[in-house]
């Protein structure tokens, strides 16, 4: 009896502890179906109930210590059960107190709680202490009840979800982890395989680089693939420590091609990185070179067409704005690498921001104690603003434009390079997180109505099909009878300069016929002028320096009008001599658009224009010009007869006739200027001599 009550006080009092213990682990009790076991069935019908004990992590008992085994054995030799923690009686066969349980609603399978085993007893009969019970394993699953469970990371079970209380099997958590392992492994294979072929990276491999990395982009997700390129590339480009522009160009090629190529997203996704990453950099200070190579990574983004001036031109006035020190630097940076690029796609801004740096640098006067740097970078724009390449110390565009050839060799049938340019401006990108990536086709973005004051700034412009009736009824005048002509005459007249003008022309878009009556409308409007506006040959020189098809087709105009010599007014006469050299004297188009005219059967109208364009040409062309002018005929056989004939006319009609009334000094000057062309002529060995 002593033994009985000595047993029962143990138990009652370990199962007051487990109680107290499952309320602070907030693990719940399951009741018991009808009276049934507590264990799980499959456990209890393999003989397997005694293991949940054993198995538990946390368990400090073992078999040694006194445990299930002794139990039983003094069980059967009192030959009764013992009672459970409420006093009550189980019939069960293995003797074992079993604890209360509470049943989960909606949870049919759901098992949670412990079996609770009989206390050790020594080997004399005395009651071992509690820190020798043996605890039994306890399974968490989810809880129905109403007591929350606390946070305890010490005594957290891998074998809870804690996703919402929902029970993740073993099973399906080792495959989660195997993916998750397994994705970070081929991560870390990607990276290792860029990087080597970024490090193996040179002009003779470009083109088998770029093809093993458009392979990658088809093996694995473009996401993976543009995060691992940007940050292998950003970190071979723009280290802390200075890089020279040779080693940003190739890599930057590489990422030009893929942009062509793969696609867009490709480009978008390294200069957001770019940006961000400089604007962060220069907010910090611009400590070591970090910032000049990322504004480094961005010119050549700009000489491979990836990004449009806009771009350049938005850095170019942040820097100017704030015009520190660090500011000239940079901006002096950006303007050797792509200062002649930009003065040929936007002369205008260029104009403009020179203006801006003119009017910063006299104001900032006494700012800096050291004026050499802001002095040279004036010189740089003014150098730049008179396209003067000899007076920017360093410019060699050479590799530059060897790459170029590379790159248009590699993407020709990708489509042409305008058309994949990103037109964003700085704060686009910065502020992508809540205006959306709009340039990324197929990007989805929900949030607040885009705002952009580039947007705004295009809503207060009129349309483009709006004219004045004034200009219309002008046009009608004109006999523009179509409404491609009509088109092109509005946008003409309408335009701010021969730049504006280009730019809107091209902007209409027109397919290859109707593209040919860009010329035949602005030579007209040339020649209809009651006085000759140099307008018209400047934008007829840009069209001409553009694509080689408008000096093709400027020459046949120039063919036509040759012929109607006669018929033409005298307005009209001189405005063409005129148009013609103009466009002779800058290159515009060669000297070989003479072979049309017949030297043996000229006629008054036509000795008379020729006169006059080759006295334009020799009197108000530089010296050197002059030579590479008349020589680009001087090695074709083809123009043997042009040759010939240019000789005698220049010999015959242009120093024998020249006018009286011209000066001995202007005499000189043109037999001088007639001698130099007629050398040309003969060859390039002339010349040496």
């Amino acid at each position: 009896a002593a033994r009985k009550r000595a047993l029962l006080a143990a138990n009652e009092e370990e199962d007051r502890e487990i109680r107290k213990l499952e309320r602070r682990l907030g693990l719940s009790k399951r009741k018991r179906k009808g009276g049934g076991s507590s264990v799980p069935l499959s456990f209890a019908r393999d003989g397997l109930d005694y293991l949940l004990g054993a198995l538990e992590p946390g368990h400090r008992g073992g078999w040694g210590e006194g445990g299930r085994a002794g139990d039983d054995e003094e069980g059967e030799e009192d030959g009764q059960t013992l009672p459970d923690s409420d006093g009550g009686t189980d019939s069960g066969t293995d003797g074992e107190g079993q604890h209360e349980a509470e049943e989960e609603e909606g949870r049919p399978g759901a098992e949670a709680g412990a079996e609770t085993e009989d206390a050790d007893v020594d080997d004399d009969g005395r009651p071992a202490p509690q820190g020798r019970a043996a605890c039994g394993r306890r399974v968490r699953f989810a809880d129905g009840g109403t007591e929350p469970a606390p946070e305890d990371p010490g005594a957290a079970d891998q074998s809870l979800c804690e996703n919402e209380g929902k029970y993740i099997p073993p099973h399906v958590r080792q495959a989660e982890e195997t993916a998750s392992g397994q994705r970070k492994e081929g991560l870390q294979r990607l990276q290792k395989h860029v990087k080597g072929l970024i490090n193996r990276l040179s002009e003779p491999s470009v083109a088998s680089i770029s093809g093993q990395l458009e392979e990658l982009y088809r093996a694995h997700s473009r996401k993976d693939v543009n995060s691992t390129l940007t940050g292998v590339l950003l970190s071979a480009c723009a280290p802390a420590a200075a890089v020279p522009s040779r080693l940003v160009m190739e890599p930057v090629l590489v990422l030009s091609i893929l942009h062509h190529t793969v696609g867009v997203e490709v480009g978008a996704h390294f200069l957001e990185a770019v940006v961000k990453r400089f604007d962060a950099a220069y907010k910090n200070g611009g400590e070591g070179k970090e910032c000049e190579n990322l504004l480094t990574v961005v010119a050549h983004l700009y000489n491979f067409h990836v990004v449009h001036a806009c771009l350049v031109f938005d850095i170019l006035k942040k820097l100017i704005g704030t015009f520190t020190e660090k500011d000239i630097e940079l901006t002096l940076l950006m303007l050797k690498t792509v200062g002649f690029s930009l003065r040929k796609d936007d002369a205008l801004s260029l104009k403009e921001l020179i203006v801006e740096a003119q009017a910063k640098a006299s104001a900032a006067s006494g700012k800096f104690r050291d004026q050499n740097r802001v002095r040279f970078m004036l010189e740089t724009m003014l150098a730049l603003k008179n396209n003067d390449v000899r007076k920017i110390p360093g410019y060699d565009p050479e590799p530059v434009e060897k790459l170029r050839k590379l790159q248009r060799a590699l993407v020709r049938s990708a489509g042409s390079g305008a058309e994949t340019q990103l037109r964003i401006s700085w704060d686009s990108i910065l502020n992508a997180e809540q205006t959306g990536r709009w340039w990324i086709v197929g990007s989805v973005w929900t949030g607040a109505p885009m705002i952009d004051n580039g947007q705004q700034k295009i809503a207060e412009k009129p349309p483009s099909g709006t004219v004045s009736g004034k200009i219309l009824e002008l046009a009608r005048k004109q006999r523009m009878n179509t409404d491609v002509r009509r088109n092109i005459f509005c946008t003409i007249m309408t335009s701010e300069d021969f730049l504006d003008a280009f730019e809107k022309l091209l902007k209409l878009r027109l397919k290859d016929q109707q593209e040919r009556e860009i010329v035949h409308v602005l030579v007209d409007c040339c020649l209809q002028e009651k006085t000759y506006n140099p307008f018209y040959a400047f934008l007829a020189g840009k069209f001409c320096e553009y694509q080689r098809r408008f000096q093709m087709t400027f020459q046949f105009s120039i063919w036509d009008k040759f012929r109607d010599l006669e018929n033409l007014p005298a307005t009209n006469f001189s405005n063409l001599v005129h148009l013609v050299a103009h466009l002779l004297k800058t290159k515009s188009l060669p000297l070989s658009i003479l072979k049309v005219v017949e030297f043996g059967e000229l006629d008054k109208p036509r000795v008379h224009f020729l006169r006059k364009v080759l006295y334009i040409v020799l009197m108000e062309t530089e010296a050197e010009d002059l030579g590479s002018i008349f020589a680009r005929v001087s090695d074709s056989p083809k123009l043997g007869l042009l040759r010939e004939g240019l000789k005698l006319f220049i010999g015959h009609f242009l120093l024998r006739g020249a006018p009286a009334s011209t000066s001995r000094e202007a005499a000189q000057r043109l037999r001088a200027r007639a001698d130099l062309s007629t050398k040309a002529l003969q060859g390039k060995a002339s010349l040496m001599m």
